[in-house]
């Protein structure tokens, strides 16, 4: 990361032709910089025009002009890194905007580094973390839930929220070191029965947004999931369906798929990270590869959170559905079986299917829709709350969040605990103090350079 006292500046916008790109350009000096490069078409300044408007004018460099643009200045506090921001929309041409780009960096900015505009803010006090990591979400968004859960309402509900916990915790802390550094004032009586009702207050607090992990998690990081059955049972066919595109190889041929397929998509509320693997089965006319591809299989079936299990039902059940239902036998992840090609005569004993969480009827290559929609009403039974409003509601939704409040609520356990075998106040103070030390983190108040650098890391360059 550049030194917080120079100006960067990075391209915005994707790389490729469009028809405007972004260049933005943010601290102490962004707007000197501009006044070299960029002049109005009023004969203004640039540093003298408006705040927040669009100026017309010319990008010229050694009496050259590079092209039209538009750019508008923000000053500081009132921008999104809280440091004087100039934004700048030229053509959309690769070589152009590079040109533009790179006349700013000769007179003087550094180019950004992943992440920089959006770190700033947060340095600046402009973005907690958690509402920074909502951004880095929204910016990898694949579905409409994961974009509701990162939106402006979902961020502003669990910034109040944490807060709440804090000031709580905070309020609390005070009281009880009022009455110690201050014993002979009349600041009334905080009795242990107060400070261990207020303290279970919060720890309730704190477990109602713990318990939304499950589902942020569900929605922002996705449920490692499996396709598996033996071969030919309709396994990339399924793959395909959900998905909405051949992806994979679909023939009559048994051991088509090799190698583990691997693709993102959701499923009405939760992101789905689908695994179609090699089809399962013992056999001496196996060669090298395939062996390998069902080693494989194995492997995922044990890691994954949860399994579609797909049997071809227009076959009578033999000895490789039985080799399916004993390498998922020993996995706790939730388990559905899909009875595929119902749209044939049944000649499967469906009896043996008993160890399975849920049995759902489809036909895979037909694309059953009610058979889909029942699909996705269970998975999302077993991996959201259906009480919890994505994007109204505070919720966390990642492995750090959950682990810093997690910690929390540990340190307010260990007060309660303290205070109800008869530990003074003084003595417990130090569980609520390190208690407000993890809520800090959470919102990044307290929280260490190697965890910032790690999250800012995951930004792009030019946000």
């Amino acid at each position: 990361m550049n030194n917080l006292t120079h100006v960067i500046a990075a391209v915005s916008t994707p790389p490729g032709k469009g028809g405007v790109a972004i260049i933005r350009m943010s601290g102490s000096g962004a707007f000197e910089i501009a006044d070299r490069v960029f002049f109005p078409i009023s004969g203004k300044k640039f540093s003298e025009c408006r705040p927040r408007m669009q100026i017309y004018g010319h990008i010229i460099e050694d009496g050259e002009k590079i092209d039209d643009v538009l750019a508008t200045r923000f000053p500081a506090p009132s921008s999104y890194t809280g440091e004087d921001t100039v934004e700048i929309g030229c053509h959309g041409g690769i070589l152009v905007t590079r040109t533009v780009l790179e006349a700013l960096l000769r007179q003087g900015a550094m180019p950004a580094t992943a992440g920089e505009f959006t770190r700033r803010a947060f340095i600046n006090g402009r973005l907690t973390l958690t509402e920074a990591e909502a951004i880095s979400d929204l910016l990898e968004a694949k579905s409409r839930e994961q974009i509701r859960l990162s939106g402006d309402s979902a961020r502003d509900k669990l910034s109040r929220r944490i807060e709440g916990i804090r000031k709580s915790l905070v309020g609390l802390m005070s009281s009880i070191y009022a009455r110690i550094d201050y014993p002979d004032e009349d600041l009334g009586d905080f009795t242990d029965g107060e400070l261990l009702s207020s303290l279970y207050n919060i720890k309730e607090d704190c477990k109602r947004l713990l318990s939304t992990y499950r589902t942020g998690r569900a929605i922002s990081e996705g449920i490692s999931t499996v396709i598996c059955g033996k071969p030919n049972a309709g396994k990339s066919t399924l793959y395909n369906l959900l998905l909405g595109e051949d992806a994979a190889i679909v023939t009559d041929i048994p051991g088509t798929t090799r190698d583990v397929l691997r693709h993102s998509v959701p499923l009405g509320r939760v992101m789905l990270n689908i695994a179609d693997t090699a089809g399962i089965r013992e056999s001496e006319n196996m060669d090298t590869v395939e062996r390998i591809g069902v080693k494989k299989s194995r492997e995922m079936i044990e890691k994954s959170e949860l399994l579609f299990a797909i049997f071809d039902i227009s076959r009578p059940f033999d000895e490789d559905d039985q080799l399916i239902i004993d390498a998922i036998s020993s996995t706790a992840a939730p388990k559905i079986a899909l009875l595929n090609k119902c749209d044939l005569d049944t000649r499967f004993d469906e009896e043996s299917l008993r160890g399975f969480d849920v049995v759902i009827r489809i036909s895979a290559k037909e694309g059953e829709a009610d058979a889909l929609k029942l699909l996705q009403d269970e998975v999302n039974r077993m991996f959201t709350d259906e009480k919890i409003v994505i994007g109204q509601d505070a919720i966390i939704s990642s492995a750090r969040q959950h682990a810093t409040l997690t910690r929390c609520l540990d340190h307010i356990q260990a007060a309660i605990e303290s205070l109800e075998i008869g530990f003074a106040q003084d003595a417990v103070s130090g569980d609520v103090e390190r208690a407000i030390g993890a809520i800090s983190e959470l919102d990044g108040r307290s929280v260490s350079e190697e965890i910032v650098s790690d999250i800012f890391s995951k930004f792009c360059v030019g946000k």
